[in-house]
């Protein structure tokens, strides 16, 4: 073969791995001429199997470490979480309505929540109460705000009071 076939070659083995892997099963069961192979004994068939499971271990590993690039590529723009957290994860947040400003440093938030049921599709709407740490005593009744999860700061309060997006008329 010339080097010219051989460049051919590998072009059509790197579009075959660029393919989904349901065509490219696809594909190669296309390719199979329909006649038995012959019968390996139980020594060659773990060798084989073993071979085929280091393959995927392979592909599993390539595949882990560019969505973890691709992962910290997104997380070091925007969306980054506030400095306070020192965590290894991300803190969640929350956009609701201050029901309650009534106690000091305290507000009451009520977020609603819609998804659609997995199951039949109808859009399910919920809604959840939630104590978050106010330090200014900034929020009122009515404003929506956003919270962040945050470590226990008492019996009930687990968030925080990052801002009010919006004052209550």
């Amino acid at each position: 073969m010339t080097e010219e076939g051989e460049d051919v070659q590998t072009d059509t083995t790197d579009a075959e791995e660029q393919l989904p892997p349901k065509e490219r099963r696809g594909r190669a069961r296309s390719t199979h001429s329909g006649e038995a192979r012959p019968q390996l004994s139980p020594e060659e068939r773990n060798a084989a199997r073993l071979e085929r499971r280091a393959k995927k271990a392979a592909e599993r590993r390539r595949w882990r470490t560019a969505s973890r690039e691709k992962r910290r590529a997104q997380s070091s723009g925007e969306g980054t979480p506030p400095a306070e957290h020192k965590g290894t994860g991300r803190p969640r947040v929350r956009q609701g309505v201050v029901v309650s400003d009534k106690a000091d440093k305290t507000i009451t938030v009520k977020i609603d929540i819609a998804r659609q049921h997995r199951t039949y599709g109808k859009i399910v709407r919920s809604t959840s109460t939630l104590h978050a740490h106010d330090e200014a005593n900034d929020a009122n009744a009515g404003d929506t705000v956003r919270v962040v999860e945050s470590r226990p700061l008492s019996r009930t309060k687990r968030w925080r009071l990052v801002e009010v997006l919006e004052r209550a008329r």
